[in-house]
């Protein structure tokens, strides 16, 4: 088999990375609506990453957050997002580039996404982690019911 010049595999990693950033830029713009909700899980440890310290000892690895009725200045840029959350009643601001998403679903449409995440490079800091609390309809395991699409399956064997 000749030898993959092209890298599709990051480029098809790529598309999708920028089809969640649409996503968020939607959100950003027109709010969510209906029953459209996000579960963004990402590494905690990767550079770039800026959340408080006591949710990055909690969340040393991953974290999910849940972006639904209580988000607050969404913003997005080519390589990621900023976003404030509640935390036990305190506002925070989280830091998150596309590049340290692990998985990005939207459960009221059956949507998700997983990506692999390259081993994190200390980055001399500690990292902070920040996870909504879920409402009583979010009270589910972490990970969304749905189909996951993996780029496996397109591959010839």
């Amino acid at each position: 088999m000749a030898q993959d010049l092209f890298q599709y595999e990051k480029m098809v990693e790529g598309a999708l990375r920028g089809e969640v950033r649409d996503a968020l830029k939607r959100a950003a713009r027109e709010g969510l609506k209906s029953a459209h909700h996000f579960y963004i899980g990402f590494a905690t440890q990767m550079p770039g990453v800026v959340i408080p310290d006591h949710l990055r000892d909690r969340y040393p690895d991953e974290m999910t957050i849940v972006l639904q009725h209580q988000f607050w200045d969404l913003d997005i840029t080519e390589t990621g997002f900023s976003v404030t959350l509640s935390f036990q009643k305190q506002l925070e601001r989280l830091v998150i580039p596309l590049a340290a998403v692990r998985s990005f679903a939207d459960p009221s449409v059956n949507f998700a996404l997983e990506f692999a995440v390259p081993e994190a490079q200390p980055t001399g800091r500690v990292p902070v982690l920040v996870e909504a609390p879920p409402t009583p309809a979010e009270k589910s395991p972490k990970k969304p019911a749905g189909d996951v699409v993996t780029l496996d399956s397109f591959r010839k064997r």
